[in-house]
């Protein structure tokens, strides 16, 4: 077990010290734009939905890259969806329907607008998907399943997309990132037919070693792909092809103080990054209803509630099941139909809220505050962030 919690240290502690930027900072001193993770052109020249280059896959580093982020937020956005009863989507909803609490305390609603894909274009920049390939841990055979199910989806329609796509594949050499997004269905079919996936290295085969390298590779895989996304602009939905990376967690599993509050401030930049991003995540489980009878596939639920102090953090915090119901998601495992599960989650940038508030000033960094969203009408639920941490 020794090894393990030295294991821990290494892991969280660039993780955390990406948080403590994220509060001492000078706002001033914002990454250059020369920083930021390299894209084809400016976006305002050449918008994700515009881009008619051939989609290509690109190696990322395999290090944490956030951009060190501005100390607090002056406003925080929510993508927030609205569906009654039958998870049909709620349209037409104005200002005065929402009610934010922020800790159970009423909030003004700074601004407010829908985004409604059947009202016409919008000046919000395109919704962007993101097709996530897990193969770290997912078996051999259920990545091939779920490429044949990712290819059903991108060819449908003639190829033709409703919305910028683009594709990530994650391996035990690291992540390969597309350049971009395309509407171009075959043409992203076609990059994923170039790229092998393999047989993976890593396994459950290795005991609880290889599940805690697999729960390193996850999440600096994650890292990346927030370091890429945070620059662009307008809201992304990340959909991830796992049945998610080991928790990590029980009664054999204990944390020192120190250990503790390392994993803390990994918890606090993971959520503040996908946030600040505007990254909704979603988790897709290839083994469906292999899946769905077993205890595995609830265990998250363990470890939903936001995390407001060092002395309360264990490893599942950051599982990814966790992390998609954080930032407003949804957690699919009880279907073979992985196309349609990718339908369904598109489907959210059809029709949208987008609001924003002043967050509250802490008394102390990283105090953790919950959000709910409520609708005042009868029958109707929002989904959206559960929480944010707020600052001095």
């Amino acid at each position: 077990m020794g090894r393990f919690i030295r294991w821990l240290i290494v892991l969280f502690l660039p993780l955390a010290a990406l948080s403590q930027q994220s509060t001492t900072a000078p706002q001033q001193n914002a990454a250059p734009a020369t920083q930021n993770p390299p894209t084809q052109n400016p976006p305002s020249q050449n918008p994700p939905s515009q881009n008619n280059a051939p989609p290509q896959l690109q190696p990322r580093p395999a290090g944490p890259s956030l951009p060190p982020p501005s100390p607090t937020d002056r406003q925080i956005t929510l993508d927030v969806q609205v569906a009654d009863r039958s998870g049909i989507a709620v349209r037409g909803l104005q200002k005065q329907d929402f009610t934010l609490l922020d800790d159970k305390q009423a909030k003004n609603i700074v601004s407010f607008h829908a985004v409604d894909s059947a009202a016409g274009p919008t000046t919000d920049p395109p919704v962007e998907v993101v097709l996530v390939v897990d193969a770290v841990n997912a078996s051999f055979q259920a990545v091939n399943y779920e490429r044949n199910e990712i290819k059903k989806f991108l060819l449908a329609n003639g190829g033709k997309l409703p919305l910028p796509v683009s594709l990530v594949v994650f391996t035990d050499a690291g992540a390969k990132i597309q350049d971009g997004s395309s509407r171009d269905g075959n043409a992203l079919a076609s990059l994923y037919d170039q790229y092998e996936t393999g047989v993976r290295t890593i396994n459950r085969s290795q005991g609880f070693y290889g599940a805690a390298e697999r729960y390193d590779l996850s999440l600096k895989t994650l890292t990346q792909l927030i370091a890429y996304q945070t620059p662009r602009p307008g809201r992304k939905l990340m959909i991830w092809f796992s049945p998610g990376w080991p928790l990590l967690s029980g009664p054999n599993v204990q944390l020192t103080g120190k250990e503790q509050q390392s994993l803390f401030g990994s918890i606090v930049a993971a959520s503040t990054g996908l946030r600040q991003a505007r990254i909704t995540l979603y988790s897709v489980d290839p083994l469906g209803l292999a899946d769905a009878a077993t205890v595995r596939i609830s265990y998250y639920e363990d470890f939903l509630k936001g995390v407001a102090s060092p002395s309360h953090t264990l490893p599942g915090d950051l599982g990814l099941q966790v992390l998609v119901v954080q930032s407003g998601g949804r957690v699919f495992n009880s279907s073979n139909d992985l196309s349609a599960e990718i339908a369904h989650c598109a489907s959210d940038a059809d029709s949208f809220y987008v609001l924003s508030f002043d967050p509250a000033r802490a008394d102390q960094a990283n105090e953790y505050h919950s959000i709910t969203v409520k609708i005042n009408k009868s029958g109707i639920t929002a989904r959206t962030r559960t929480g944010y941490y707020a600052q001095p």
